[in-house]
């Protein structure tokens, strides 16, 4: 399928499809006239990119992540390295979680004060 309608069926844009592509995310075949020819399995690819980008990964993370979760290379060696990335993207998350709990004990408070006059 072609760019356009690979952002369509997604919903993800042309502009950050090609940008995927420049990080090595995603890998298009060329037709013979130049054009991005992406296979059935990058819409697949493209939805695990949204999914793990909204869990809170970089496009850096993800990278390293999406050999395993396709099932690329040697079954064992991806998934088994990369349990220490998911370990860190659970710290980070839950870093995250607490550092916001924080923000809005801040802005309770900030009410309170407000609304006492």
């Amino acid at each position: 399928m072609k760019i356009g309608e690979l952002s369509k069926r997604s919903g993800v844009s042309i502009r950050m499809l090609r940008y995927y592509e420049t990080e090595g995310l995603l890998k298009p075949k060329r037709t013979a006239s130049g054009y991005r020819d992406y296979a059935p399995e990058e819409l697949r690819t493209v939805e695990r990119i949204q999914l793990l980008g909204a869990a809170g990964m970089t496009l850096a993370t993800i990278l390293k992540f999406l050999p395993c979760v396709r099932g690329e290379g040697l079954a064992f060696e991806p998934c088994d390295e990369l349990r220490s990335v998911l370990h860190e993207q659970i710290r980070l998350t839950e870093q995250k979680a607490a550092e916001l709990a924080q923000s809005r004990e801040v802005l309770q408070s900030f009410l309170h004060e407000v609304e006492r006059g």
